[in-house]
Formats: C-alpha cells, structure tokens, sequence
C-alpha cells in the first residue's frame, strides 16, 4: 500500500463500518484487476541490498522518479517514500527491506496489467542500472541475513518492527526478506463478494503451490520450496494467514466487521505523525481507549481504513478482494498470476464450476493443505488426491473463463496466453522452486549467488 489514508469523519454508527466495505459493490462492467508486485534491489558489483539513503540508493531511484511526468511524490516525515499516479491511479511504494512494489492501477483485462509491468520494469531498470542497481525477481530473499537487510524510513515499519516479535516469531522475515505477487479482485455484492472470496480462499494454497519460488535462505537451500509460505504461518496468527471462520455458511461482511474490530491496531495518524496503537484494539478505541493518549481520541472513517490495510488473511477483504498467496517472481508471473485469478473469478461459469470443484474441501482439509504446501507445493494431498492433479483441472477452468472473456490484443489473442508459464509448471511437474535448485545442484553448482543473473529483471 502507498499511501495511509486521511478521513476524518467520525465514526459515529457500526453501519459506517460496514458502509466502508460494501462501497466496493460494483457492477460487473466496472470490475477491473489491480496488480501488484514487488522485487529486491541489489548492487550489480557487490549483489548486496540497496539502502534507502546514499546517491545511488533507494531514496535516488524513486527521487529521479519522480521528475518523470505522471508521478507525485508521497512522503512520510519529510522523506520520499513512495510515488503515486494521480492520473493513471498506479503507484510505487517501499516494503520495510527496500522491495520495491508496483501497485498498479485498476485495469480492464490482463494485456492492460501485463503492458503496465512491461512498462513499470523497463523504466524502473532504465534509472536503476545507472546506479548500478539491479531488481531481483524470487520471493524470498537468498542469500542476504537480516543484519545485512536494510530498513525503509515509513513511520509504520517503525511501529510493526517492534511489534511482531510479541506475537509470532517470523514477523520480520515477512516484513524484510519476502516480496510477492498479488492481484485485487471486484464483487458485485455481498453474495458474490462470499462465493468469490470462498472459493479462493480454498484455492489459494494452489497458487502458493503454482507459484513457489523461495527454495533459499541466506546462501543455501532451506528445505523449502516456498519460504514466505511457510513464514506466514507464524507472523501474527490473530491478523494473518488462514482464517477457517472466512469459510463458514454465514459469512459477510459483517463477520468480517467484526474479526476486524477485535484486532489490535498498529497506529493511527493525527497531526501528521504516527501514534503507536498497538496495545488496543479497533473496538477498544471505539469505546474510548485512547482517551488521554492522543490529541483526538475519536476514532474516525481513515482510521478504520487503515487499521483494514494492516490485516493480512490469506484473501484480504477491502473494497476488493486481495489474492495474497504467491510468491514473487519473474515477469512472467507478474501476468501469470492475474490471469489464473481472473479466469476463475471474472466468469459466472468459471466461479460456479470452481465453487463445485472444492465444495467438499472442509475448512480442516484446507488448513492441513496449507500448511504442507511449503515443503511439498504440488506434491501436497488434499481430497485423496496430489495438488498437481487438482491444478490441472483448476487451471482448465480458469482457460475457460478467460476464453469466454474473450478479451483481445492486437494480435489476436486473448488472456489464456498467460497462463503458458502456469500450463509449463504443471507439464514437467516441478514448481519454480524446484527447476531453481535443479540448477543449484547443476550447472550453478552450488552457488546462490547465480540467480541474481538468471532471475533478476
């Protein structure tokens, strides 16, 4: 996310809770894909991290940046922090260990995202290689500690750095060393809004699986195939990860509402500064909690828009749907990923012919699924059979719902091109991860240090 939002209204009624979400409702010609991504830099000499400050550092790509027409400058305590497209409605921002994120702009169709990446990477290398830095597609970070991992200057990495190791022990692995892709999603109503965010939900262990792309940790294998999953198994378990209760009968918005309030916050923004809110929850500070703490202890509309973008469930209920299960990756899967989603998602057959596909996929199997794709990807079991087996009839869904799309480019043809890296994985049956330490144990012949020339941009 690039910018913390500023509203203040007042909260006043629970409905204004609930109003907050269900202003994402769109009709089906409205629904557009959001697509974001994110990437380490590192030195092209040295291949070590880029730290924000210095002349060619973080700070100097994102300044130069901003001298380009279409960009604004975001800043947090007088530093540059991030850019946004008030035009376009793209923007650039910073995770805490210098990844670099591309939130795109709300698009059409996947040819729109994929021209966007295109786009975004080739400016981005064109400042970069000037500084001789370079930007590294995987999802987790390889070879680099987390002494050695630099911090972005963003008030709330502040606030969550001294966080997270009170309540889950891979907090900072999340925030320093992972980056991935994710795709935001529209619904037309409450209903939908369930059916789309069930059904991916059951499914999302299938793109971490598709998708995995983390087999290292500082220098050597990890006994992963996907780290970062396997990280968000214990980041903060009361805001993170897999939540079984999003899979029950009588889910809506207002569960959700209502998961939410009983979190604790990480912050609120009055007069400009962040205030540490993290020993209260969102409906403590309702009722009055902050009162003597702060100048304005009133919780308002942009408080509550915040304290939502800090909940990292599995799928991830805003005003869209966030699909936040694979890892970071090459070009590729920057249009992979989007086309998966959007061809199960964006049809009324696909959703229905998915939502039959796992309706038997109890909240228990989905769990136990999730916490053995880490290790296994698509050699996990769940309904007596291989996730590779399930995937491949998954993906034939999402071919169709693509197809029936019917979107176009220029050429001719339409969105199912993207899923070609998806239909290659599942071809030789080895994920990402896996063809990565094939070379590791081949032609790479033990050294790490070769993906940041095969992987990076």
């Amino acid at each position: 996310m690039a910018r913390d939002t500023t509203d203040n209204r007042p909260i006043e009624t629970h409905a204004q809770l609930l109003e907050w979400l269900t202003k994402g409702n769109k009709p089906k010609d409205e629904w557009r894909i959001g697509t974001e991504h994110e990437k380490f830099g590192f030195y092209l000499d040295s291949l070590k991290p880029v730290p924000y400050e210095g002349e060619n550092g973080i700070r100097a790509i994102l300044q130069d940046m901003a001298d380009k027409p279409g960009w604004e400058a975001i800043e947090d305590d007088g530093k540059i922090i991030g850019l946004y497209n008030e035009k376009e409605g793209g923007a650039i921002s910073l995770e805490p260990g210098g990844q670099f994120e591309l939130s795109g702009a709300p698009l059409e169709n996947v040819h729109q995202t994929c021209r966007e990446s295109n786009n975004h990477l080739a400016e981005v290398k064109e400042i970069a290689h000037r500084k001789g830095i370079g930007f590294l597609g995987v999802g987790a970070s390889p070879v680099w500690t987390f002494a050695e991992t630099p911090m972005m200057p963003k008030s709330r990495y502040n606030i969550m750095k001294n966080y997270m190791p009170k309540v889950g022990s891979h907090g900072h692995d999340m925030m320093f060393r992972t980056t991935t892709i994710q795709v935001n999603l529209d619904f037309s109503d409450e209903q939908d809004m369930v059916r789309k965010l069930q059904t991916s939900l059951k499914l999302q262990s299938m793109a971490s699986a598709l998708f995995a792309n983390s087999p290292f940790r500082e220098g050597k294998p990890n006994g992963l195939l996907s780290w970062r999953s396997e990280i968000w198994k214990d980041v903060d378990n009361q805001r993170g990860g897999y939540h079984p209760f999003m899979l029950a009968e009588d889910f809506g918005f207002d569960k959700y509402v209502e998961w939410a309030l009983d979190i604790p916050m990480y912050f609120i923004i009055r007069d400009g500064k962040y205030h540490d809110c993290t020993h209260v929850t969102f409906r403590q500070f309702l009722n009055g909690a902050l009162k003597g703490e702060v100048s304005d202890p009133v919780a308002n509309i942009g408080d509550w828009s915040n304290h939502l973008s800090t909940l990292f469930p599995d799928v991830r209920l805003k005003r869209f749907l966030e699909m936040r299960g694979a890892d970071g990756g090459p070009w590729q899967g920057i249009c992979a990923l989007p086309a998966f989603w959007v061809g199960l998602l964006y049809s009324e057959n696909a959703l229905t012919a998915a939502e039959e596909y796992v309706k038997d996929w109890s909240p228990e199997m989905v769990g136990q699924l999730r916490s053995d794709v880490p290790e296994k990807a698509l050699n996990a079991e769940i309904a007596g059979r291989k996730l590779i087996d399930h995937a491949k009839e998954i993906l034939e869904i999402s071919r169709s719902g693509l197809r029936e799309r019917a979107c176009l480019n220029s050429d001719g043809f339409d969105e199912t091109l993207f899923l070609i890296p998806l239909e290659e994985t599942l071809a030789i049956g080895k994920t990402p991860a896996e063809r990565m330490l094939d070379k590791y144990r081949g032609p790479w012949a033990g050294d790490v240090n070769r993906i940041f020339l095969e992987y990076a941009f």
